[in-house]
């Protein structure tokens, strides 16, 4: 465990290697060795450090290592007085960090190879320049979960934001993709924002901000379940910026814009790590927000209402990456909808369980935009499990998983989850239960529009049978389609490095649940147990009566029958049949009856369609808003700072040439006439100096003359 610090590094020097030399001097083979190379040293220190972290009893599961220090002591300004501001480059291996390595490094390396393959189309420069943004990302994730303070964590935070704007824009020559890279950044900004003054506040307010140190101060104080304090305003500070990271109502929209980027993309960015960084900020604040009961009421409802609204919209949605998009949305809603009511063990259950499922969704549904070349439009497919046989396999078992079908692994974390909501608050119930009915039918709609019923796609003509776009499409495609890249011969099976990560994330969405099976089943619920140290306060902490205090349970205990908790299993399970039926009959048994409903209810169809106009929305205030006070800043600029500018010089100018004018004609006339006056006189003069003595006598005794006179006048 001494050597944690080299599992965020070793990506990123893949991600220096490619960067500075792949780009110019790797070929595609080379490109992928390194990136994945890299990718699984990662994965198997993963490993190594977890096993090391298992052998220690469950009370001692927690390893720091500090790198070096970072920022030196800086006297700053604190509640209790001053304090010094020092952060040091550090890292903390616990139970939820140690999950977490585990999801980031493993899925990430199995997106990589599925890369090596999906991504073989683009140059060279293009392949190295893609796999250095992937390894930068985990590495910045890395970095994020094992953060052992928040500014650790913050840098995290920010590297995979700016490696989101990379990726999402990666095909930059579309506009498409570039703007959906810039809203993706500036409304995670927004975010951002609150999540840096909730770090302010932590440090102002407990005079550190190392994690462990603030958990134990803040189990010290009491909770503010009468009022909203200091803590209460840290979490809601706190849980704004994880509604930006993490795609919650108001700061969703961002998140169906990223299916621009590459399929491999949305599936380990926005599906199984990025997005979920903000469920692990609340869940590794835990005290924080046991404490802010006000705080977690609100996380509770957000998680619902964005659930319910997301899975709402992903009904209708045509574009097979966009409902998984929407799925996302939904399945973080969940998380949160957990962490509100207290059962962050749940939380971050599903959120390892919804890796596994949403990442084999995603990059199945990279598969069949691979088959159908680049295709996305659910409308123009249709029978692919004839051509598509591992990928239609895959995508069911994590349809199955998604959907809450036992024994795959969403059965078992969603469950956990209605659970634990039945028992705090039975209004959100009501809400996650209808959302797993829409999860189920528009995720059984998406496989019956992609697999089953008649071929809908374009025709292909193949080298050995001509084609004319009837139901007999592709029977020889096996025989003749190529690697994808070249010219298309209909839709086809996935190459081996694409099918193969299919295959080992199914096994992963079956399997996973299984170390949660809950006690009414005849489990333990073993990770919820295993991750309970990483929300409770260790008691060899001196803080008094608040050591030891527990955090999943933050609502309080509720005792309740075992038959009561399968009660809820079954309901949830019929929920899920329902949704399966419903998307059955409405798409394969009788699939003039979804037109019929189209048409009678064309007003909610619209609105589900159109995603309730909130883009439009956003567009005509904020965007609008915003473009319209830039102009007007820029109206301001250019009339008034820029016209005293000009007037200013305009004044300048006036005053310089009636200046000039003064100077010419006062002040050089001035000295002009004097030199004129001095010329003219001296000329007059000059008539007097005759140079002859009789005239000089005869004025001298003209002047005695006139003098005697006076003065005998005068006398």
């Amino acid at each position: 465990m001494e050597i944690i610090w080299l599992i965020p590094l070793l990506p990123g020097i893949g991600a220096a290697v490619t960067g500075l030399f792949g780009i110019r001097f790797f070929s595609k083979a080379q490109t992928a060795f390194v990136a994945c190379t890299s990718m699984a040293l990662a994965a198997l220190l993963s490993i190594y450090a977890f096993v090391q972290l298992l052998a220690l009893p469950a009370e001692a599961r927690v390893y720091f290592v500090v790198v070096a220090p970072w920022i030196p002591a800086i006297p700053l300004e604190t509640a209790g007085g001053i304090g010094e501001f020092a952060v040091d480059w550090g890292f903390r291996l616990d139970p939820l960090s140690g999950m977490m390595i585990l999801i980031v490094s493993g899925i990430g390396l199995l997106i990589h190879l599925y890369s090596t393959s999906y991504m073989h189309g683009e140059s060279s420069g293009g392949y190295a320049r893609f796999f250095c943004y992937l390894n930068l990302f985990c590495s910045f994730m890395l970095t994020l979960v094992l953060g052992s303070n928040f500014l650790v964590m913050f840098v995290g935070w920010e590297g995979v934001g700016l490696c989101s704007y990379l990726l999402i824009g990666f095909w930059y020559h579309k506009q498409s993709a570039t703007d959906a890279g810039k809203k993706a950044f500036l409304v995670n900004r927004i975010g951002d924002w609150g999540f840096v003054l909730g770090i302010f506040l932590v440090f102002f307010t407990f005079g550190t901000i190392d994690f462990e140190e603030v958990m134990v101060s803040a189990a010290a104080m009491p909770i503010e379940a009468a009022g909203f304090g200091v803590i209460s305003l840290i979490c809601l500070l706190l849980f704004i910026g994880a509604t930006g990271k993490s795609a919650q109502i108001p700061l969703y929209v961002w998140l169906p814009d990223a299916m621009e980027g590459p399929t491999p993309v949305s599936a380990l960015i926005h599906a199984a790590t990025m997005v979920t960084a903000g469920v692990y900020m609340v869940c590794r604040s835990a005290t924080l927000f046991t404490h802010a009961p006000m705080v977690m009421t609100g996380v509770a409802i957000i998680g619902a209402l964005t659930a319910l609204m997301a899975a709402s919209i992903g009904l209708l949605q045509t574009d097979i990456k966009r409902v998984l998009a929407y799925s996302t949305v939904s399945q973080l809603g969940y998380m949160f909808l957990a962490t509100g009511v207290g059962a962050f063990g749940a939380a971050a259950f599903h959120l390892m369980t919804h890796a596994f499922f949403k990442a084999l969704l995603f990059l199945g549904s990279g598969s069949v935009i691979h088959a159908m070349d680049e295709e996305q439009d659910m409308r123009a497919m249709g029978g692919l499990k004839l051509y598509m046989p591992v990928t239609f396999v895959t995508m069911l078992v994590g349809t199955l998983a998604i959907a809450g079908i036992p024994p795959f692994a969403g059965f078992f974390s969603k469950d956990e989850i209605l659970f634990q909501t039945f028992l705090h608050n039975r209004a959100l119930w009501v809400i996650a239960v209808l959302t797993a009915g829409m999860t189920s039918f528009y995720m059984f709609r998406l496989m019956a529009m992609t697999f089953y019923g008649k071929y809908r796609g374009p025709a292909w003509k193949s080298a050995a049978v001509g084609h004319d776009g009837a139901d007999h499409h592709g029977a020889d495609a096996g025989e003749d389609a190529d690697d994808g890249h070249g010219t298309w011969h209909g839709p086809h099976e996935s190459p081996a490095p694409m099918t193969g990560t299919l295959m080992a994330l199914a096994i992963g969405a079956i399997v996973a649940g299984f170390v949660g099976i809950p006690a009414a089943l005849g489990g333990s619920n073993a990770i919820e147990h295993f991750l309970e140290p990483s929300f409770v306060v260790s008691a060899d902490h001196d803080v008094g009566e608040a050591s030891g205090v527990a955090l999943a349970g933050a609502g309080g205990e509720h005792e309740v029958s075992h038959g009561m908790e399968l009660g809820l299993m079954i309901l949830s399970i019929f929920v899920a049949l329902g949704g399966l039926a419903l998307a059955h009959r409405l798409y394969l048994k009788q699939p003039e009856l979804a037109g019929a409903w189209k048409a009678r209810w064309a007003g909610v169809h619209q609105l589900l369609f159109n995603k309730y106009y909130v883009d439009e929305m956003y567009q005509s205030t904020v965007v609008r808003g915003t473009m319209s006070g830039g102009r007007g800043l820029w109206r301001f600029d250019r009339r008034v700072v820029d016209g005293a500018v000009n007037g200013s010089s305009w004044l300048t100018l006036v005053s310089s040439w009636c200046s000039g004018l003064f100077d010419r004609y006062v002040v050089d006339g001035a000295v002009n006439l004097v030199g004129w006056s001095v010329s003219e006189s001296s000329f007059s003069l000059r008539r007097i100096q005759t140079g002859l003595i009789q005239n000089y006598a005869l004025t001298m005794l003209i002047g005695v003359f006139v003098f005697v006179s006076l003065y005998l006048l005068v006398g």
